[in-house]
């Protein structure tokens, strides 16, 4: 009896030992999303104990699609040299005392407008029109510092709107913050040489973001700052082969 109850769990523990050796293991699969639907996402693989989870290994390469040249990158800048000259026929400038103190002082207003020649003096070419808002003050150099935002207008061209300091006594820069015409779309800066303040500035503009300028704006070379420069003649004088096309007056 106890013989065959020993055999008898003999070949039971032999058939499990059997079972456990030969089962299949069942397990999930990891998955990814796809556009099937999630149920259908999930498989069930059937390995065997010798095997394990094989993940494949896949490589893949970004490429850019901004391929450029460093020549994309360059933006062509135009000169444009103009003088402002106050001939003291305009009225120009009025200064407005909102501070209502004696002294220059914050608040004050100055609107102006002056006649524009080309860089070389030889064509009048428009006007400038704006106003200067006073920010400070200062006595150590013996003059102010403005805010101004002014146009220059160039008749059937267009104009250019500029902004930023202007001090009475040293050259400043402005940015170009747009215009017409031609001057659409334009950007940049300009500097502003102080000659004889308030009669008498030179601008030297570095223009970005439109077409190659007329020749007659540009003119022949200009004549350097100074002081002493004056305007031809015929300039001032307005007459047709020394004004520009249109020229705002």
């Amino acid at each position: 009896m106890s013989l065959k109850t020993i055999s008898s769990f003999s070949m039971k523990l032999n058939n499990t030992r059997s079972l456990l050796n030969t089962s299949p293991i069942t397990t999930l699969s990891p998955f990814t999303s796809s556009n099937i639907p999630l149920t259908k996402s999930l498989k069930l693989n059937t390995i065997s104990p010798k095997s394990h989870l094989l993940v494949p290994n896949k490589s893949f390469t970004c490429r850019s699609q901004d391929v450029r040249s460093e020549s994309d990158f360059v933006v062509k800048v135009q000169e444009l040299n103009v003088y402002e000259i106050n001939e003291r026929d305009r009225g120009s400038p009025a200064y407005l005392r909102l501070s209502q103190k004696t002294e220059n002082s914050l608040g004050d207003l100055v609107p102006f407008s002056n006649k524009i020649y080309s860089g070389c003096l030889q064509k009048r070419v428009g006007i400038t029109a704006g106003i200067c808002i006073l920010i400070q003050n200062k006595v150590e150099n013996k003059g102010d510092r403005y805010e101004a935002i002014f146009s220059f207008y160039f008749g059937d061209y267009g104009h250019i709107s500029v902004q930023g300091s202007y001090l009475t006594y040293e050259d400043t820069y402005l940015a170009v913050t747009g215009g017409s015409g031609i001057f659409e779309g334009v950007y940049g800066q300009v500097k502003l040489y102080q000659l004889i303040f308030p009669f008498k500035l030179f601008y030297k503009f570095y223009l970005k973001g439109i077409k190659d300028l007329p020749q007659e704006l540009i003119g022949n070379k200009h004549v350097e700052p100074s002081p002493s420069v004056e305007p031809s003649p015929d300039a001032k004088a307005c007459e047709p082969h020394a004004t520009i096309s249109g020229f705002t007056d």
